[in-house]
This record gives structure tokens, C-alpha cells and sequence, in this order.
């Protein structure tokens, strides 16, 4: 199957006016952004790197989704074909903000003429109640573009949100997430993640080898598993990162003993599930505390397994270089955001429901 970025192929979109046909592709975004109609002026923080994504096949597809074959059916029958509005947007809960950069490219998308202004970039705080940004232009526009853009932009500020959060009760241990996400958002979900202020994981199967429980179980155990890999790069002259999931103290010490004997390509050692809850809600992380103390600095060490907000800082304290959590993506809880041409009424309902 050819990758995204060889696939994705629309016509202009009935609901709305196409700019150009493009291609925005991630390892390109950088320089593309730096001119013409490509330009993203609150791009504040590059998304991570990716050889095939296409990002603004991503967008299309989005939008294609919701327009179907005939586009806003309610939106042409109830507005003027060119009348202008003025849209805020508006949070409706405290949080960190994610994908204004996301929004921006998505306004551009469907009309280029809209002119976008905000107060804060991404990685700010907002407060509920909060109007941080605003759209003016094509009453069409703003309203087919509206839904597409919140979707990404709440999604992306919940993990961000969380994040934050979470980053900050792991220090001095730096968060990560993993490849828990959403199917075809994976590089979404993860600029969202650095936006939050944590790192990024491996992006994919491509860039890094992570030798998990089932590959060690079909190798017959960590060291013959690790010989097969600096097989592997002889013979395909090929170096990239390295790590190993360990999930018993056995395991971590089989592996520096073959790490202490031999030239190896190992870089970091994940220290799986030994963090143990316990029935009063507290975790006991002295397992992890041995093995952390067992590879004395020799490799990267990352906790998986049983990380929570409420537990992340104990692990923290424990002395690993990295702590990664799934739930910063496949669990993830949207920030409640609203884009409001009234917003005095929208302000109003929201007091009235508590939302603003």
C-alpha cells in the first residue's frame, strides 16, 4: 500500500473555495511556511518529523468528511452566499491551548481571504471564560471550517493540557507518550504532546528498534534478542536508537552483562510495570528503584506501566531519565472550546450552564 501522502487525492471541496492543491508534507512544513500562502504566522512550535505524513491530506480528508458531496446543506440555505462575519473563539474550561497553528492551515484551506487573529499562542494557558482568538471573513467559510477546527484544537489541547500537567509532576524525569493514538493523528496527537511540554517517543516502527515482551518471548530471551538486532545493522549498515523492555530485575541484569561483554547499539532500557500499585491508591516503586540504581547511569532508562497523574511524581523521584504514559493520547479528555459569532449570548448560555 503507498503511504498517505501518495493517496490522499480531492477536487476543490463544493462547500467551500480551495487553495492551492500542494502539498504541505511534514518534513518539508518548516521551509513551506515561510512563504506564500503556506505561511503560518503562530507557528510557534514545529510538529515532529515524519517521513510519509501528509498533514494537509490529513485536512482534506477532515473537511472532505464532513462536506460530503453536496457541503453545508444548512449553511447555503440559511446565509447569504458573501456575507461577512467576525467568529471568537472561546474557553468554556482552564487548560493549555493547542492547534492554533492546526486552525490557522485549516482556515487557509478553505479560504484564504480569512483573516485570523489571536491573543495567545500554543502552549498557553487559558481560563474558563477566556476569549483568546478571533475569525473574520465568509460567513460560509468560517462556518464549514468551524467543526474541523475544533475537533483538532480540542483534542490537541486536551493532551496538551494533561501534559503540562503531567510533565510537571515528573521532573526532574521528562514525560513521553507512545504510539497509543488516534489512527491517521499520530503526528497530531504527538505536536500536541510538545506543545504540552513533553518529548516524543519514537514516531513510528521506522525510527527506532524497540525490542518488546513479545519480541524477546520469540527470541528466547533479552540477550539473543539484542544479538539479533546488532546482527541486523551489520548487515544492513545501519545505526539508530535502541531499546530493550525489561519486566523483572532478571532481565536488567542479563542485559548489562551482555551489554558489560560486548560492543552494543543499546541506548535506553525500559523498566516495564515495576511500578506496583497499591490498595490505598499509593504505588511502591522500589523495584523500579533497584533497577534504576542497577544500571548506575550506563543506559537511558525509561518507567512504563501504572502512570497516572496522581503517581507520576513518586515515579519521578525515582531517578528515571523518562517516564511514558499512554493515556497523555488514547485516553485523552478534549478541552471544551466554542467558536461564536454572539459571543455575548454564548458567554450568557455558558454562565447559565456553568460552561463559561
Amino acid at each position: 500500500m503507498l503511504p498517505l501522502a501518495h493517496t490522499l487525492s480531492f477536487s476543490p471541496f463544493p462547500a467551500f473555495k480551495s487553495s492551492t492543491t500542494t502539498r504541505l508534507i511534514v518534513k518539508m512544513l518548516s521551509s513551506a511556511m515561510k512563504c506564500g500562502e503556506n505561511q503560518v504566522g503562530s507557528l510557534v512550535l514545529n510538529p515532529p518529523s515524519h517521513p510519509t505524513y501528509d498533514l494537509k491530506g490529513v485536512i482534506q480528508l477532515a473537511l472532505s468528511e464532513d462536506a460530503g458531496d453536496r457541503g453545508d446543506v444548512t449553511c447555503k440555505a440559511t446565509i447569504p452566499d458573501e456575507m461577512e462575519v467576525e467568529a471568537h473563539f472561546l474557553a468554556k474550561e482552564d487548560g493549555i491551548v493547542a492547534g492554533i497553528a492546526l486552525a490557522e492551515m485549516i482556515f487557509n484551506e478553505v479560504d484564504s481571504s480569512l483573516k485570523i487573529d489571536w491573543s495567545i499562542k500554543d502552549g498557553d494557558s487559558v481560563q474558563k471564560g477566556q476569549q483568546f482568538g478571533k475569525v473574520h471573513g465568509r460567513a460560509h467559510s468560517i462556518v464549514v471550517a468551524e467543526r474541523v477546527v475544533l475537533n483538532f484544537m480540542q483534542r490537541m489541547s486536551g493532551i496538551a493540557t494533561l501534559t503540562k500537567a503531567m510533565a510537571d509532576a515528573a521532573h526532574p524525569a521528562k514525560i513521553l507518550e507512545t504510539r497509543k493514538t488516534a489512527p491517521g493523528l499520530r503526528l497530531v496527537d504527538k505536536w500536541a504532546v510538545l506543545i504540552g511540554g513533553g518529548q516524543n517517543h519514537r514516531m513510528g516502527l521506522f525510527d527506532m528498534v524497540m525490542i518488546k515482551d513479545n519480541h524477546i518471548s520469540i527470541a528466547g530471551g533479552v540477550t539473543n534478542a539484542l544479538k539479533s538486532v546488532e546482527q541486523y545493522f551489520e548487515q544492513n549498515n545501519l545505526r539508530m536508537g535502541v531499546e530493550v523492555e525489561t519486566r523483572t530485575l532478571e532481565e536488567v541484569k542479563e542485559l548489562l552483562h551482555f551489554a558489560s561483554t560486548t560492543k552494543t547499539s543499546l541506548t535506553r532500557i525500559m523498566l516495564d510495570n515495576m511500578v506496583i500499585p497499591l490498595s490505598n491508591g499509593d504505588v511502591d516503586i522500589s523495584m523500579l528503584k533497584e533497577a534504576v540504581e542497577l544500571i548506575n547511569g550506563r543506559f537511558e532508562t525509561e518507567a512504563s506501566g501504572n502512570v497516572t497523574l496522581d503517581t507520576v511524581n513518586k515515579i519521578g523521584s525515582s531517578g528515571v531519565t523518562y517516564i511514558s504514559s499512554g493515556a497523555l493520547t488514547h485516553s485523552v479528555k478534549a478541552l471544551d472550546i466554542s467558536l461564536k459569532i454572539d459571543t455575548e449570548l454564548a458567554l450568557k448560555v455558558g454562565k447559565r450552564t456553568k460552561r463559561a
